[in-house]
């Protein structure tokens, strides 16, 4: 590495931030081609790219413009408000939230799948990798939101190895000893539009970033934002950066107090213009906090919204099957019944384990609601027999259609 270089340090006003630097890297070509045209090509070509480097801003305070700022304060007003008029009633359908979180935020990366495909991989059914994705997303967030006051360098990494577990080749939970960049050369940084700093400054920037991360002076919507954007640019991991970082968003949501019961679908808002808060994340990276402070406050204005259709549809299931079904109060029917709005894919043996009853008892009151149209049975190909409650999985698939628009 050589010193880093950049213009004078701006001071810290609305739409003033400091830019990345950058340094000159050598980059060894040894891992290519030896011998033959391709070597000759190699050895003719530059070898030598600029690295950025990330501004310390553990004691910055961002600041945009007017009107994203005031957007910022009505989203952290509405984010604390439906936590705390819904939030409690809402508890019961937090994993439906937290899937549909990581199903968006996986979307961002070109990862989808079905609400039944991510529910089947959960409890075992083989099928779509997407979805096996999507489940590993989900438990990166169930850990982000346990780690909310720990905001450091061991949980993020905890928060990747849980992603990442099935990805071996990608060190799950570990900091990449290796260059990455954005660009069309998958074999070179050169001519990368965008190459991340050199991972010997990886400990150092994480450490300034937490620190920044865990203060209680900084608004608490542009912490988030800035916290995301600056997490996104250090790109730590050599994968599954993106998704990590909107982990860490979640967990900061709780930290601050946005968010105490549920998870609210802030990447479903951002899924709705992914090229816009590409963007932001470029115009950050350029020394202008306002487009990530903006995105993430209209993410979080649209998720709300969308949140509570996702739960008033689910509403209308309830009410409608339970007139159909009319399990008795306090029965085990009475609680299958409820455990398949939550978590509308599972397997005889968990549904026996919520009810509190014998694997073999459950068997009647599945049949039951089977015959009655509430459940339907499939034998998955090498994985288990599962029982699916299909209202709910078409709700939260016209949950997904309508974090892509632009217009609920």
């Amino acid at each position: 590495m050589t010193d880093a270089t950049s213009a004078a340090e701006p001071a810290n006003t609305a739409a003033s931030w400091p830019a990345l630097a950058y340094e000159e890297q050598f980059w060894d070509s040894k891992s290519l081609a030896t011998f033959g045209p391709a070597a000759t090509r190699v050895s003719q070509h530059r070898r030598t790219y600029k690295s950025s480097v990330p501004p310390m801003i553990a004691g910055l305070n961002p600041v945009a413009s007017q009107e994203a700022e005031e957007l910022a304060r009505e989203a952290e007003f509405a984010l604390r408000d439906f936590d705390s008029v819904h939030g409690k009633r809402m508890q019961q359908f937090a994993p439906i939230l937290l899937r549909s979180e990581a199903a968006a935020s996986s979307q961002i990366e070109n990862l989808s799948a079905s609400a039944r495909q991510i529910f089947t991989a959960e409890v075992g059914g083989k099928g779509k990798r997407n979805a096996s994705q999507i489940v590993a997303n989900t438990r990166s967030m169930e850990v982000a939101i346990r780690l909310a006051d720990d905001i450091s360098i061991d949980s993020i990494r905890k928060m990747h190895r849980v992603l990442m577990y099935d990805e071996p080749r990608h060190t799950p939970g570990e900091l990449r000893t290796e260059a990455v960049w954005i660009g069309r050369n998958a074999e070179s940084p050169i001519d990368a539009v965008f190459v991340a700093p050199a991972h010997e400054r990886l400990n150092g920037l994480l450490e300034d970033m937490c620190s920044f991360a865990q203060r209680g002076d900084v608004n608490s919507l542009n912490q988030i934002a800035v916290t995301h954007a600056q997490f996104e640019t250090i790109h730590p991991f050599t994968d599954g950066n993106g998704r990590t970082g909107r982990a860490l968003a979640q967990s900061m949501l709780r930290r601050r107090k946005l968010t105490r019961n549920v998870a609210v679908p802030v990447s479903a808002g951002l899924l709705v213009n992914v090229a816009s808060y590409h963007d932001a994340l470029t115009a950050y990276r350029e020394g202008d906090v306002t487009p990530i402070i903006q995105s993430f406050a209209v993410a979080a204005l649209r998720a709300i919204p969308n949140g509570q259709k996702l739960i008033a549809d689910i509403d209308e299931v309830k009410e409608r099957w339970h007139s159909i079904i009319k399990p008795r109060a306090k029965s085990a029917k009475a609680q299958i019944f409820a455990y398949a709005l939550k978590r509308p894919v599972f397997t005889a043996e968990m549904a026996a384990e919520h009810a509190g009853i014998a694997v073999q008892n459950v068997y009647r009151d599945l049949k039951s609601m089977q015959d009655q149209g509430y459940l339907t049975i499939s034998v998955e190909h090498q994985g288990p027999t599962i029982w699916r409650q299909a209202d709910v999985l078409k709700a939260m698939d016209e949950f997904a259609k309508r974090a892509g628009k632009r217009t609920l």
